[in-house]
């Protein structure tokens, strides 16, 4: 057999083996020395969707959202050196928000190593702890141990990046020059079949405490944080509907949204704001808390668990290494949500006092919060005429630092089918553009929607490049403050030596001429009536840059905060 024989039936196994495990989607990024694995997928996309991104950094943000949209692994290819490190940031945030990526990175032949040649690093577990897994494969040769060996690690990798809880894994490929293949010998596959991946179900034991737990509650609260893409959401409306506690649901949770009637009741959305009032905090202070999830992005919720110490503060998570950084989790329940929920005998006794105290505070803060755009023209204003503006059958992804805090304030509950997706894991502004457009170009059936600001949107502005070489559609508002406007909140801004200079950090940018070189359908905006006007367009690539005040902004929102807690306080003193 020729060295090129042995090439071609080497990436064929990995690509196969891939796509036999229910991969659907590859990025691939430009390099010479990924060229056999590159034109292994290339010449495989009846099977597989082939994307091309230059850039490795927003190529695994890019990655990154069609993995969000889908639930499912995705392949990322690149060749050896800096490119790999590229897609660090990526990879963290897959880790830390446990999405599946399965990175293949190309790489030198064992000779060519800390020897000085070109274009040359250490990949070997470049990523650390930040991936599930990581192997390195053995040079192609002609072993009949070779094929089978990389056609396990292969599999193997696809399923550990879909086992709870999902997240991303590494293979470092070497190969050696010359790097053409056969395209005639892409049906090349193993004796591998599937992997069968079960469902975390809780032990009956953990299920006897959780309902002996809901059994002698008088005062308790279920808390809804960012769900992982396996969550059986049928069965969690279930539980709430049969349990019917307070229900403190975070945005990213989706169930704000598409709220079924029966469950509306119990749904509270504007617990980061009432939570704010020391007089309701006492008055609302639980004996059980029951968390699906991740931790909300809320520090008034986890400050206000803490502060009232649960004598039962249970965790239900798909890792073992559960998410607790206020340190008072009694119990965990390593599982998934599954349908294992509806059959727990959720019998309470809540006080029906304590229900009402929720829903009333609810009622009294959203009425507040729905006037808000009569009184204030500020970012606040235009996240929540984009709220409104929203059609049915839409997503929003959402940038950190105020965008998603927004968000959280404004979003109130609605029968309306809008979902609602960021990245949480590791909390950062970097790559929100390109996961925005991944998310996009693999959920063509609902319009995406992105709300950034403008530094944010200044981290990843070369995202747009891949909009050249794939048809995506996205709408994307900018929030234009001219800086970081979530650090006017922080005991930062009391200290006026060097603050605009280090956290302030204006730049007197604009987007137009950005928006011309990508050809994205631009506006300017200045007001509520032109902002409603312009979103309501039907142009594939809409970038709307919304100009606003970083000072107007945190007087009204603290403004807001005012008015709640004095409506709060005059009730409470009422009762």
């Amino acid at each position: 057999m020729t060295s090129r024989e042995t090439l071609t039936n080497y990436v064929y196994m990995i690509a196969n083996t891939l796509i036999q495990s229910g991969v659907e989607d590859v990025v691939i990024s430009p390099g010479s020395r990924s060229t056999p694995i590159a034109y292994a997928f290339a010449s495989l996309q009846d099977e597989i969707n082939v994307y091309r991104h230059v850039d490795e950094r927003a190529a695994g943000f890019f990655a990154l959202g069609i993995a969000k949209a889908k639930g499912k692994p995705v392949v990322l290819v690149c060749t050896s050196g800096t490119a790999a490190a590229n897609y660090y940031p990526a990879i963290v945030e897959a880790n830390y928000s446990r999405v599946p990526l399965i990175v293949l990175t190309a790489d030198r032949p064992h000779e060519l190593r800390e020897v000085g040649a070109p274009q040359t690093i250490n990949q070997v577990r470049i990523f650390g702890e930040q991936v599930k897994w990581s192997a390195e494969f053995p040079i192609p040769d002609d072993a009949k141990e070779t094929l089978p060996y990389i056609e396990r690690h292969t599999a193997r990798a696809a399923a550990i990046s879909i086992a709870a809880p999902m997240g991303p894994v590494h293979l470092n490929i070497p190969f050696r020059e010359p790097l053409l293949i056969d395209f005639n010998k892409k049906h090349h596959r193993g004796t591998y079949i599937q992997s069968y991946m079960s469902p975390l179900a809780p032990s009956n034991e953990a299920i006897t405490q959780l309902e002996l737990h809901i059994s002698k509650t008088q005062k308790g609260i279920i808390v809804l944080g960012e769900l992982s893409a396996t969550a059986n959401v049928n069965a969690l409306w279930a539980f709430i509907e049969t349990l019917k506690w307070p229900v403190l649901v975070e945005s990213l949770s989706n169930f704000r949204a598409n709220v079924p009637e029966t469950c509306m009741p119990y749904i509270i959305t504007t617990y980061d704001a009432t939570l704010k009032n020391e007089a309701f905090k006492q008055a609302a202070k639980p004996e059980t808390v029951i968390r699906f999830g991740a931790q909300p992005v809320s520090k008034f919720l986890m400050q206000f668990i803490a502060a009232s110490a649960p004598s039962a503060y249970i965790v239900v998570d798909e890792d073992p290494m559960f998410r607790d950084s206020i340190s008072v989790a009694t119990h965990y329940i390593h599982a998934d949500i599954g349908q294992w929920l509806t059959n727990v005998n959720a019998s309470s006794c809540l006080n029906q006092a304590y229900l009402e105290l929720w829903q009333q505070a609810e009622e009294r803060t959203s009425s507040i919060i729905s006037q808000y755009a009569s009184w204030s023209q500020d970012e606040g204003m235009y996240v929540q005429a984009l709220l409104e503006q929203l059609p049915s059958g839409s997503d929003l992804f959402v940038s950190n630092s105020m965008p998603i805090r927004d968000i959280d304030t404004f979003l109130l509950k609605t029968h309306k089918d809008i979902r609602i997706i960021a990245n949480r894991g590791a909390n950062g502004i970097d790559g929100i553009i390109s996961t925005a457009l991944g998310y996009s170009v693999a959920n063509p059936t609902r319009r995406t929607y992105l709300l950034i600001g403008d530094l944010a949107f200044l981290h990843d502005s070369n995202a747009f490049i891949a909009t050249r070489y794939q048809n995506i559609e996205l709408s994307v508002i900018v929030l234009n403050n001219d800086g970081g406007g979530i650090f006017s909140y922080l005991p930062q801004s009391n200290v006026k030596e060097h603050y605009e200079e280090l956290f302030g950090t204006p730049t007197a940018l604009t987007f137009e001429k950005l928006a011309e070189m990508y050809a994205l359908n631009y506006a300017a905006i200045y007001d509520s009536k032109s902002f409603i006007s312009a979103l309501n367009g039907k142009a594939p690539l809409q970038l709307l840059e919304v100009f606003t005040n970083r000072e107007q902004n945190t007087t009204n929102h603290r403004k807001l905060w005012r008015m709640i807690s004095e409506e709060l306080d005059t009730w409470l003193l009422s009762k």
